[in-house]
């Protein structure tokens, strides 16, 4: 009874303070009618989402969402910085006129037609067994249908907007059974059409053959030892054999024991904990902020092996490079698991907390919605040359997909050789995840190949040569490599039945145009002592038909020495994936997962910055080259990674600006988003010139540190689907706000390099071909010698009248006023000798600079406007 009255009491407060919020929003739009021109009905339904303070900017992050009778609508999301009970920024997303442009208020389609419209418009495989199973807090309706998701399906009215009509539509979420998808689906309430879809799952697919190479990407040496790790550290003993950051890869170094590596504050009682006891409730990769497991057939369910450190937590599993990836699950698996967990614990300072929709299984109190850790898979078998993150609203599971990429030989693995035949050569498989390993190229495994028959008598399926049933050729198989179908049975179960007939390898033939996968053991997998690899459909079928025709075929198996690189080994690479959910999380609130799907969205440029900022070594440079997935794409750690350029502050190593995203050759969304992370690195850069580089990522005071705040203050202060000046003016505001502009000349200087300027429009945000670039900045905003205690103004902050008082006679000064983005918003001339009187009552609530220059005189000031 204790708790049900305090969990009543926390939810009554919740609710007086979105009141109290939501009034106090109203209340600003009001006073500034003139700046938004909302009319009444606009802003009438307004409903606080969440909310969270923010230690930098010393403020409560606010997000509220615009509803028309009840109904939301889509990303309306705005962002409201609230102190002192006043409004000293916002970022506002609602729409205008809202009476005008709604097409209907009732829904002519019941919710289970639009669900089953959903998934036919998306063409999966679904049986009509949907079933309601209530309704949640926030008014949700969950629904059932196991051939569609394991999950609940979740389904809301809502308007969206298209050609300027906000039309009523169904808002379907399904996560696949699969896992491979999240999506938010849009089905007209009246035509039941799919008029928007949108994956919340991100896909980074690249592939680069390039030699490998281990280069050392530096020159010089920073004189400071670096630490990603606090001098107060939480210690459980636990123990780590990883490629320890600051190291982006295996390229970079190598793998090394980290000790109790938990920061204190982000995770306070370790990495295996979930219910906030001191003492690990899992011995497995699996704690608060992560699961890490594998998942080797690719069907992203959450029964993937982790490895075990038993009671001591000791993860010092060896790091095996020069074998099959397969043959190095574990470490492999525990990277991965150190890497997101550092990535939580890190970005845990810089305001990615437990309010702000961070992962966590236990918020110990600390508000969001918890229960949403990081599911992470090594290995995932559903293809190659990927890595995929998945993003739900805050209290959803984010999915994170990490994949094996090509061998270094543009030829494939190629484990298989026919010997004989007009089929002849070499060919590309993809080993088992069980069963003895591939031999070497020494000594193949050489034999003909024979084709299995079975009976079909367990009708598990109508295929003949699955060895999903009894096999009838069991003779005909043994001492040969026996070939067989996919079929539906588990891999381990028929290569198990091979075995039991004689057969030294199985070669299983893919049953889907797709690659070949790493198999998973299945139930008897750890039964199996011979190896198997997975080809291709088409090759396979080759295989196949030459053998039902009679053929004599001679194949060898070996391993060519040649091994598939690991993406859960690349730290750059997990942290971009990472990145994403901070991004999302973070622009527009996290209960908003949606508000990063407009054209222009700079999402892949985050995700490139997260993984530049905290590999730095002691002795980078701005000017290095820095690719993403060097190691994954088989190049050297100076090599152009996976981007139209590498990262550099040289132009003449990366030269973009940002009018290349009107260039159609800068893919979408990845080659914009390259061009926003330019900018961020050059930004980072420029910091560290100025303020130095502190080596501690956590609690460091460098130029390092100062941009990372900025950056994600950023993201939290940026409207939903921002475009790239909405990026730069968050970042400057977040500067205003939090260190009274002080770094201003020094950003608009960075972005107007790249063609960012003060004059730079970025047209529509949902358009990436209307930008205009411009490489202008604004007036200079910082004082002079002879200005500094010159000036008298107050009141500060004001309502509206300002008085300003000279200790010196200026004549005929200029009096200008900048808003945080350096537009000029004032501006007249005046004789600074007596008291000046200025009204700003018509300016909208919020930080401006008063600028005051004349002969021998320029005086900077920050004023606030409530």
């Amino acid at each position: 009874m204790r708790i049900l009255i305090s969990l009543f009491i926390t939810i009554t407060c919740l609710q007086a303070t979105a009141q109290e919020y939501t009034s106090i929003a109203k209340e600003f739009l009001n006073q500034n009618k003139s700046t938004y021109l909302f009319e009444v009905q606009d802003i009438n339904e307004l409903k606080v989402t969440t909310s969270s303070f923010s230690k930098s900017l010393n403020a409560q992050t606010v997000y509220i969402s615009q509803y028309y009778q009840g109904i939301e609508i889509a990303n309306s999301s705005s962002m409201f910085l609230i102190k002192d009970n006043e409004v000293i920024s916002s970022s506002i997303s609602f729409e205008k006129n809202i009476i005008s442009k709604i097409n209907s208020t009732n829904n002519a389609i019941e919710p289970i037609t639009a669900i089953h419209q959903a998934a036919s418009s998306m063409e999966l495989n679904f049986n009509t067994n949907t079933y309601a199973t209530g309704t949640d807090q926030n008014g949700i309706l969950h629904f059932s249908n196991s051939s569609l998701s394991s999950k609940p399906i979740k389904l809301n009215p809502i308007y969206i907007k298209t050609e300027n009509i906000l039309r009523l539509t169904w808002q379907v979420y399904i996560e696949t059974n699969d896992n491979q998808h999240m999506y938010l689906l849009y089905i007209d309430s009246i035509s039941g059409e799919l008029i928007k879809e949108i994956d919340l799952v991100i896909s980074c697919n690249f592939s680069h053959d390039e030699e490998n190479q281990h280069q050392p990407r530096h020159s010089s040496y920073f004189t400071e030892t670096f630490s990603t790790q606090t001098a107060t550290t939480f210690m459980d003993n636990s123990q780590y054999n990883v490629y320890a950051l600051p190291l982006e890869s295996p390229n970079h170094g190598n793998e090394s024991i980290v000790n109790s590596p938990a920061d204190p504050v982000a995770s306070p009682f370790g990495w295996h904990d979930t219910n906030a006891v001191v003492g690990p409730d899992f011995t497995i990769t699996r704690g608060n902020n992560v699961f890490a497991q594998d998942d080797f057939d690719g069907d992203g369910s959450t029964i993937g092996a982790s490895p075990d450190g038993g009671i001591t937590l000791d993860f010092s599993f060896p790091q095996q490079l020069d074998v099959p990836a397969r043959d190095n699950i574990n470490g492999s698996t525990v990277n991965l698991f150190y890497m997101n967990n550092m990535m939580h614990d890190i970005w845990y300072q810089y305001g990615f907390d437990e309010a702000s929709g961070n992962f966590q299984s236990n918020n110990y109190g600390n508000g969001g919605l918890e229960g949403d850790f990081v599911v992470a898979d090594a290995q995932d078998g559903s293809g190659f040359n990927n890595a995929t993150f998945g993003t739900p609203g805050d209290g959803g599971n984010p999915r994170m997909n990490m994949f094996l990429w090509n061998a270094p030989t543009t030829g494939g693995v190629n484990p298989l050789t026919i010997n004989n035949s007009n089929l002849a050569g070499s060919y590309d498989g993809e080993p088992a995840a069980f069963g003895n390993s591939l031999p070497s190229p020494n000594s193949p495994l050489v034999s003909d190949l024979a084709l299995v028959i079975d009976d079909n008598s367990g009708g598990v399926s109508t295929d003949i040569s699955d060895a999903c049933d009894v096999i009838t050729n069991g003779p005909s198989l043994n001492g040969k490599i026996v070939v067989m179908r996919r079929g539906n049975c588990q891999f381990g179960t028929k290569v198990l039945a091979a075995q039991n007939q004689g057969a030294i390898a199985v070669i299983v033939v893919n049953n889907a145009a797709t690659a070949p996968i790493a198999m998973a053991p299945g139930n008897d997998g750890n039964l199996v002592t011979i190896p198997s690899i997975m080809i291709s459909q088409n090759d396979g079928n080759s295989l196949i038909a030459a053998l039902q025709g009679g053929t004599t075929i001679n194949a060898s198996l070996n391993n060519t020495g040649l091994f598939r690189k690991d993406g859960s080994l690349d730290n750059g690479i997990v942290a971009h994936e990472y990145g994403h959910g901070i991004s999302t999380r973070l622009t527009g609130g996290p209960a908003n997962p949606s508000c990063l799907s407009n054209n222009e969205q700079m999402g892949e440029g985050w995700s490139d910055w997260f993984s530049l900022i905290i590999t730095i070594e002691p002795g980078d440079l701005g000017t290095d080259i820095r690719g993403i997935g060097t190691y994954s794409t088989n190049q050297s750690v100076t090599g152009p990674g996976i981007r139209n350029f590498p990262y550099s502050t040289d132009f003449n190593i990366n030269p973009v600006t940002f009018g290349d995203t009107n260039n159609a050759n800068f893919s979408a969304p990845h080659g914009i988003g390259s061009i926003w992370a330019s900018m961020l690195w050059d930004l980072s850069w420029r910091f560290i010139s100025d303020y130095g580089y502190d080596p501690d990522l956590f609690n460091g005071t460098g130029g390092n540190n100062i941009a990372m705040q900025l950056i994600m203050d950023g993201m939290k202060l940026q409207p939903c689907n921002p475009g790239f000046v909405d990026g730069r003016d968050a970042i400057l505001q977040a500067d205003m706000i939090a260190n009274g502009g002080v770094n201003s000349d020094r950003i608009w200087e960075v972005f107007a390099a790249r063609g960012l300027g003060f004059s730079a429009t970025q047209g529509d945000s949902n358009n990436r071909f209307d930008q205009i670039e411009a490489f202008d900045t604004p007036a200079p905003l910082s004082n002079d010698n002879e200005s500094i205690n010159s000036f008298n103004i107050f009141p500060n902050p004001t309502n509206g009248l300002v008085s300003i008082a000279s200790l010196n006679q200026v004549n005929n000064g200029l009096l200008t006023i900048y808003d945080f983005n350096g537009r000029i918003v004032f501006n007249k001339t005046s004789n600074f000798n007596e008291i000046v009187k200025v009204d700003l009552s018509s300016l909208k609530a919020g930080i401006y600079l008063i600028s005051i220059s004349g002969e021998d005189i320029n005086h900077v000031e920050k004023i606030v406007v409530k």
